[in-house]
């Protein structure tokens, strides 16, 4: 399958990098917090004779560049992403996973070229379910401090998404591994975001078809968040994924696109 690389200046000078992969109507796909553009692997040969994707890495990792240390901010990514789509030239969907799927409600507060977005359990903390257990961000930015990516990631996957030693183990013999550790400098900052993150009151004036995909078996605040999100705003629906957690694109590949294809086509 043949690709192309494309890059886009931020509102901030930051340069956006992203794979363009498939043939038919724009589709851009935004990862979470823990990898790059290629943890999309399970479900890009399914998609891509169906729409035209744009992979995006978001900033601090893979093909983007990264913004100074001190103006981090998901305002900076929801500018990032808007940069994106608007540089496609034509209307697209949007497919965003986690931190991804939070960077994606922000930006579709903003006027863009977005038709119709699905989002997969955006995670930030509600009243009594945070995102992570009192002192996990603490470990992690010590593991940062210390330059121990795996450190970052273990605490990560152990104490925010619920993963046991074998699962985790499993992972890391992926090669998705590899964009994880390259990633893993970026997860405190986002962290803090995600845990300190109130829904945008803008949320309640999308016009735009959305959806929210939930595992039933997702951690209790990631499931939290993304009925909050779904409740801001007005005539969405959300479908449940019986027996997934956080990563059905992996599990169930094939019905995962399935899911996609079906709301995402114009």
């Amino acid at each position: 399958m043949t690709s192309t690389i494309g890059s886009v200046l931020s509102e901030d000078g930051t340069r956006i990098g992203f794979e363009r992969r498939g043939t038919g109507p724009g589709l851009v796909l935004v990862h979470g917090g823990t990898a790059d553009r290629t943890r999309w692997a399970s479900i890009v040969p399914l998609l891509a004779d169906r729409f035209t994707l744009y992979l995006v890495d978001r900033r601090g990792r893979g093909l983007s560049d990264d913004g100074p240390a001190d103006d981090y901010a998901l305002d900076r990514e929801a500018e990032d992403l808007l940069a994106v789509t608007e540089s496609i030239g034509e209307p697209v969907a949007l497919l965003g996973h986690s931190y991804g799927a939070l960077v994606s409600l922000e930006t579709l507060v903003r006027a863009g070229p977005v038709t119709r977005a699905l989002l997969y359990e955006p995670p930030f903390s509600t009243p009594g379910l945070p995102v992570f257990p009192a002192g996990a961000l603490e470990r992690m930015a010590r593991s940062l401090a210390e330059n121990d990516r795996e450190g970052i990631l273990t605490t990560f996957f152990h104490e925010a998404i619920g993963l046991d030693d074998p699962t985790v183990d499993a992972l890391r013999a992926t090669p998705v591994w590899q964009a994880r550790l390259a990633a893993a400098a970026t997860m405190v900052r986002e962290g803090r975001v995600a845990d300190s993150y109130v829904p945008n009151p803008g949320l309640e004036h999308i016009g735009i078809p959305v959806r929210f995909l939930l595992g039933t078996e997702s951690p209790g605040y990631l499931r939290a968040s993304t009925r909050a999100a779904h409740a801001a705003i007005a005539h969405i629906d959300l479908v449940e994924m019986p027996g997934q957690a956080h990563m059905a694109m992996d599990t169930i590949p094939a019905d995962f696109a399935a899911l996609v294809a079906e709301f995402c086509t114009p």
